[in-house]
């Protein structure tokens, strides 16, 4: 009798790693690090939850592997300045109940709020567009020496990774963030040998890829997250995703998120998703159907799932590996095991707005209300899933404002 794959099925990742279930926490922006940027106590909360609740692989939220680049002002920073103790402690936790965590890698490139930067760095001089260009400056493009020394940053955060209890890692190369940003023709319009052709705008990626296996040796899983698309005009598309995903498996790489979509055009929350993609549930599952036929390691497939039937179903089709879970966890930390004890089980997110598209925008809402409910599993409270989104806003201007103070009194 051939048994059914579902959610609930082990899974082995390149004889590098068994993972308990096929439910796979992705990336979040948690904002829960320290004024030095690192791991506070309400991350170590907030990990062990998740642990506990059931969810197999947990991928942190952004790493940055360099102090003077954050995407938003509390994230998580682990350099020669950071306090090893609190990493291991975040590791520990997040380990419980026979969970694996991996820590996602990253760089914002030009993704870095102008209170935050004078000078992002990015592939080109090329603004962000879309309603961000008042947000966010024109960045500086990157010398080559540049470029050598962030690979070589994310393998040394990724050595110490693995020396402070982390599973794995993974490259966060989606959401119009650095590594995005050189595989997009439109964001990266360099004319050396990191932009032009497909195989000079993924050579960033790849070397950073060799960097970390080389720092890490060939028994420790490296992952990626990868857009399937930017959806963005002369922008990275999907015939080239698939070439990278080859490009990828040739080298080694381990396991593959697939997501899409960037901040001028967030289709990684849904923005545009068609009526028949919302009733699939998954944003990028045909893409994934269409990767398959080339995978030959475990491909992940995040946005949108909602239910315990649409994520069976996905992984039973071979569309899916393993079911990528973000937003609905902060609803509900302990979803994993609701969704692997009943085939009935799902839960619904809400629709957000304080009526002012304007204002949604500039506070990110569709994030920055997420991040308000993981504070709170943070500090041991619930989610509250009927929480203003005034509230959420006022608290996100809040922070801003006493960021952006302290950081004119340094």
């Amino acid at each position: 009798m051939t048994s059914i794959t579902t959610i609930a099925s082990q899974l082995d990742v390149n004889n590098k790693a068994s993972i308990k279930n096929r439910l796979f926490k992705s990336a979040m922006s948690e904002q829960l690090a320290d004024r030095d940027n690192a791991p506070t106590d309400e991350l170590v909360h907030l990990y062990r939850a998740w642990a506990k609740g059931g969810t197999g692989l947990l991928v942190t939220g952004n790493v940055m592997v360099d102090r003077s680049a954050l995407g938003e002002p509390r994230n998580v920073v682990l350099d020669e300045k950071s306090d090893i103790a609190k990493f291991k402690a975040w590791a520990d936790a997040s380990t419980e109940n026979g969970a694996q965590v991996w820590m996602q890698l990253n760089h914002p490139g030009k993704q870095i709020p102008s209170f935050l930067s004078k000078e992002p760095l990015a592939p080109s001089a090329v603004p962000l567009g879309n309603g961000l260009e008042s947000g966010f400056k024109c960045p500086r493009a990157l010398t080559e020496a540049e470029i050598l020394a962030i690979i070589e940053r994310f393998a040394w955060v990724s050595a110490k990774a693995k020396e402070c209890g982390f599973n794995g890692v993974q490259i966060h190369s989606a959401h119009g963030y650095l590594v995005n940003q050189f595989l997009s023709p439109h964001h990266n319009r360099r004319d050396d040998q990191w932009g032009g052709s497909l195989e000079n705008r993924m050579r960033f990626l790849m070397e950073i890829y060799r960097a970390i296996r080389a720092a890490v040796g060939d028994s420790f899983p490296v992952g990626v997250k990868l857009n399937s698309a930017d959806f963005q005009k002369g922008g990275f598309d999907e015939s080239d995703s698939i070439e990278v995903i080859q490009a990828l498996q040739n080298e080694g790489i381990d396991l593959i998120e697939i997501s899409g979509g960037n901040y001028e055009n967030p289709s990684m929350v849904g923005s545009g998703a068609s009526e028949s993609t919302l009733k699939r549930e998954a944003y990028f599952l045909d893409y994934a159907e269409k990767a398959q036929k080339i995978m030959n390691v475990p491909l992940v497939v995040t946005g949108g799932f909602r239910s315990a039937s649409a994520m069976n179903s996905a992984i039973a089709s071979g569309a899916a590996d393993m079911i990528g879970i973000a937003r609905p966890l902060a609803l509900d930390p302990a979803l994993a095991n609701k969704l692997m004890a009943s085939d009935k089980h799902s839960i619904q997110l809400p629709v957000l707005s304080t009526g002012i598209k304007a204002l949604d925008a500039m506070t990110m809402l569709d994030i920055t209300w997420y991040e308000h409910q993981l504070e709170r599993i943070g500090k041991g409270k619930s989610p509250k899933p009927n929480l203003s989104e005034w509230v959420s806003v006022l608290k996100t201007f809040t922070a801003l404002g006493a960021l952006a103070f302290q950081k004119r009194r340094v």
